[in-house]
């Protein structure tokens, strides 16, 4: 027999809800972890029709993307939609769990499925999620010492963790130029004197350094530099692989064949469910898309890094007028808007797959089916 929460371990072990934003509400919100389990239903919303639906289906479990209670409840009466939910899912005997955010960072996730659907191939994170970019990320230290100490100050770097690069340690590159600068008063300058400009031969010193060590590195530096105030630079480098399994929100990478803005847009019509509200994009029709980022949902925020990354369109939901105005103007990125509930509605399939395929490895079983039914608010447009 299969169980909710057999259910449970296997989306929690790809979607573990330690990976949800703190102020999210993911994994089971409805049910008994013993109940038996035969059918799932996979949708976007929680919503009364969604689980009418399910509970006419036969389910046992509704996974759904979107949670019930995001933002807290005190009660469950069935004079709100989220108590009718809550009523029928209870009178039908089925359970609801929620993969939200958890699931737009997994990988494969929310994100992963769009990309899928829209055809863009080699793809990583568009933003590596933070506590693994604390964690195992690189960053990029840039430092200008005076010639004559460059030597000390790359052995000092070196003792506390910069400069490693597979089994090479010490590794540094550097260029000569000068530097200038002029004290202010209170300032105690090893080279020069307050009130005068100084120009001074300097050395451009770059090394890597592991995120973990970013403290103890910048340390060494200031014990070890001659400068009272010596200026550098710590650049993060975001260093996931296409295919590797780093976990964060969008991706990005490249159509097998490059197209333009319009038929692209087309591809993304035909891909995608229909809704009122249907495709709309920034831009020139005829500018040629080859790399494109894509974010399931709300990702809007993610511009500029898609831009940052080459990109020369993003795909995503919930575009906002000023948001995609200061896009266009200041980086030339084409924005392609779509219907949030679309944009992440071909990750149910994934996500149904998933389960049914880890249970039956198991030796266990259940059946799966994803709703069709569109949840999108938006359900009249004339243009």
């Amino acid at each position: 027999m299969t169980t909710v929460g057999d259910c449970v371990r296997v989306l929690e072990s790809h979607y573990d809800p330690r990976w949800a934003e703190s102020w999210d509400a993911v994994g089971l919100s409805v049910g008994d972890l013993p109940a038996a389990v035969e059918h799932v239903v996979f949708a976007v919303d929680p919503t009364p029709d969604v689980a009418a639906e399910a509970v006419a289906a036969g389910a046992h479990l509704l996974v759904t993307h979107h949670p019930l209670f995001l933002r807290g409840t005190h009660a469950v009466a069935t004079t709100t939609p989220g108590g009718r939910v809550v009523h029928t899912l209870v009178r039908g005997g089925c359970a609801l769990f929620t993969a939200h955010t958890n699931a737009d960072v997994a990988r494969p996730g929310v994100s992963d499925a769009l990309a899928a659907a829209l055809g863009v191939v080699d793809t990583e994170p568009l933003s590596v999620s933070a506590e693994l970019s604390a964690a195992t990320g690189q960053d990029k230290l840039v430092v200008f010492v005076p010639a004559d100490d460059r030597a000390r100050v790359l052995e000092a770097l070196s003792v506390a963790g910069a400069g490693r690069i597979g089994d090479y340690e010490r590794c540094a590159w550097w260029t000569s130029g000068t530097g200038t600068f002029r004290p202010l008063t209170g300032a105690d300058p090893t080279v020069g004197a307050v009130g005068r400009i100084e120009e001074v031969s300097e050395d451009r010193l770059e090394l890597v350094v592991p995120r973990s060590r970013r403290s103890a590195v910048i340390a060494a530096l200031r014990s070890a530099h001659s400068y009272e105030e010596p200026a550098f630079d710590v650049v993060p480098v975001v260093t996931a692989e296409p295919g590797d399994r780093t976990r964060g929100l969008g991706r990005i990478g490249r159509l097998v064949e490059p197209t333009t803005l319009d038929r692209f847009c087309s591809l993304i019509a035909d891909a995608l469910p229909r809704t009122a509200a249907g495709v709309r994009a920034t831009g020139d029709a005829d500018r040629v898309v080859r790399r494109v980022a894509v974010c399931g949902g709300s990702g809007g925020g993610l511009a500029a890094t898609a831009a940052a990354g080459g990109a020369d369109v993003l795909v995503t939901a919930d575009g906002r007028h000023h948001t995609v105005l200061d896009t266009v103007l200041e980086t030339g990125l084409a924005l392609v808007d779509v219907a949030h509930w679309a944009s992440e509605w071909p990750w149910l399939g994934d996500a149904a797959r998933l389960l049914a395929d880890e249970l039956l490895a198991a030796r266990m079983s259940v059946t799966t089916a994803v709703s069709e039914r569109v949840t999108d608010p938006w359900q009249l447009h004339r243009a």
